[in-house]
This record gives C-alpha cells, structure tokens and sequence, in this order.
C-alpha cells in the first residue's frame, strides 16, 4: 500500500515501517508523486484546505486521511463513505500552551506598548506602569482537552486559579459545561478559548459573550476564527472595555482594513500557535505510529467523532 505524507522530512522521521509500505512525498494536490492507485492513507499538507481536500474524490483506494492539525473542521463534512478521518491530538499541545501562556503574559504585562516605544527610541516607563500581573487572576479555560490541560498546567506555577469548560460537564474532573458560561464569564479575568470548530461552537464568542466578561478582562481566542462573531468582537474591543490575544481571526488572512490591526487593546498573530520547529517531529511520530496501526489492522486512534 501506499501513503502519501506533504513533507520530504517525514520519510525519515515515520520510523520503521512494515514490508509492503511505500511512502511518498505529496506535497501539493497539482503535483502527485505517482497514480493514485493504491493510495490508502493520506496525510495532507498542514493547515490545507478545499483545495486540497478536492483531492479526495481521486483516491479510490484511500481507507484514513491522517491530519496534521488538531482541529478536523475542513474536512469532517468532505470526507467518503467508509474512510476514516483522524486528527492531530496532542501534537500541538505544548506549541499551542506556549502560545496561550506569551499571549496572556505579553498583554498583561503591557510588551506591545514597550515594542512600539522600543520602535520609536522612547523610554516608555511614564504611563505604561505600573503594568497588570497574572499572580492572582482568574482563568476561564473553555475548552478541557488536551490542549486546555496543557495549558492550565502551564498556567498553574503563575499562582491563578482555574475553572475549565467543555461540551458536557465533568463534575468528578470539576469540569463545567458550556451552558454555564453566562454564569463563569464575570468571574473570570482571563478567559482562554480552544474548542474546536462544530455547529455548535461556531459564533460562540457572541455579543452576550463579550458583554459578560467583566471590565479589563482578557480574551485569548487559540481556537478558530469562526468561533468568535467579528462584528460583536470589533465593536466590543473599540469599546476599550476588554482587551484580547487572537492567533485567529474570520476570516484569514485578516483584510488589511480591518479595524482589528490597529486596536492598542489588540494582539494579532497570523495562526501560528502550531507553526514550530518541533512540528514535524511530533508530527510524524503520531503519522508513523498511526500506519503501523492501520497496516497491522489495530484500531486507531485520534478518530474525528462528531467533527472532533
């Protein structure tokens, strides 16, 4: 059987696979290693999309599609009978925490300020001190998977306290449920957000969201754009009322005319949580063992249920 893999660094770093396998490098759609015969486990290029998606109407052979990204919600709809879909749990937990953790740091601590007095020659101490702290604050953490974990365990020596969201509660873990947020959101002073895309958490980030989020509070969107509704998100943070750390924006790229960019109470950085040397290494460790899964006929795992 055949796998194709979007990186030529991959070959070396699937580890030993069983006689039989071939693996081939597919980095674009436009440009195939070989036919598509055959072709039974596809790991697509990171962070792709309908274009390459369209690919999979040309592999009559495929049985997985193996993402390199955590979240599955381009392709969950895409997908043909009988081929599984499984994502990238885990592989981005500890980029995605380091992300989250300098996000809220860099906010607090009033860097954007400095950078821009920095860029200007300016001593900055006058008005940009004494800056906020996170020793202390509240941290709303919607979103209790792995990635939330790693997050709240990164978070944890700063002296915070903790409450954690998910799609359903989970007392005995003190996991609350979604449908809690209008009673967690004022008490919270950061509000961390990673859920994946579905119908159900798209727009999540409403007005009635942002509304009761008390004042000075933090949002840290590390999830998808479209979990947040950017109207009620720009015209909430003109206000000056909260401040955010967004990774993502809907749609991206963010339009050059977006009032977003030049907010002072905004951090933007363009999707990058995930995009990091350790990448490829996690990456193709879960690749690896996920074809040997499948070659040896155990059941995988990461498997997208309920588009995730």
């Amino acid at each position: 059987m055949k796998v194709w893999i979007p990186h030529q660094a991959g070959l070396h770093l699937v580890g030993g696979l069983p006689e039989g396998v071939t693996v081939e490098v597919a980095e674009h759609p436009d440009r195939l290693p070989s036919g598509v015969a055959d072709v039974r486990f596809w790991v697509p290029p990171f962070l792709s999309g309908s274009d390459a998606a369209a690919l999979l109407r040309e592999l009559p052979d495929l049985a997985v599609v193996q993402l390199l990204s955590a979240g599955a919600d381009a392709w969950v709809d895409r997908m043909p009978e009988g081929v599984t879909l499984c994502d990238a749990r885990g592989v981005h937990d500890p980029s995605t925490a380091e992300w989250v953790v300098t996000a809220i740091l860099t906010q607090l601590r009033a860097f954007p300020a400095f950078v821009r007095a920095q860029a200007q020659r300016r001593w900055a101490f006058e008005g940009n001190t004494p800056t906020d702290e996170l020793s202390g604050k509240r941290v709303l953490i919607i979103g209790a998977g792995s990635i939330g974990t790693a997050v709240r365990d990164r978070l944890a020596p700063f002296e915070v306290s903790f409450t954690l969201v998910a799609r359903t509660a989970r007392p005995e873990q003190g996991v609350h449920a979604v449908a809690e947020l209008p009673r967690l959101l004022p008490e919270a002073d950061v509000v961390v957000v990673l859920v994946p895309l579905t119908d159900q958490t798209r727009g999540l980030i409403d007005k009635e969201f942002l509304a009761a989020m008390p004042d000075g509070a933090l949002l840290v969107n590390a999830a998808r754009g479209p979990v947040a509704r950017t109207e009620a998100l720009v015209a909430e943070l003109a206000s000056g009322r909260i401040s955010a750390a967004l990774d993502v924006t809907d749609p991206e790229p963010l339009p050059a005319d977006s009032p977003l960019w030049t907010m002072p109470n905004v951090l933007l950085t363009p999707h990058v949580a995930g995009s990091v040397r350790g990448l490829l290494p996690r990456a193709y460790r879960l690749v690896g063992e996920q074809v040997r899964r499948f070659a040896a006929g155990e059941p995988l795992i990461n498997t997208v249920v309920d588009g995730y």
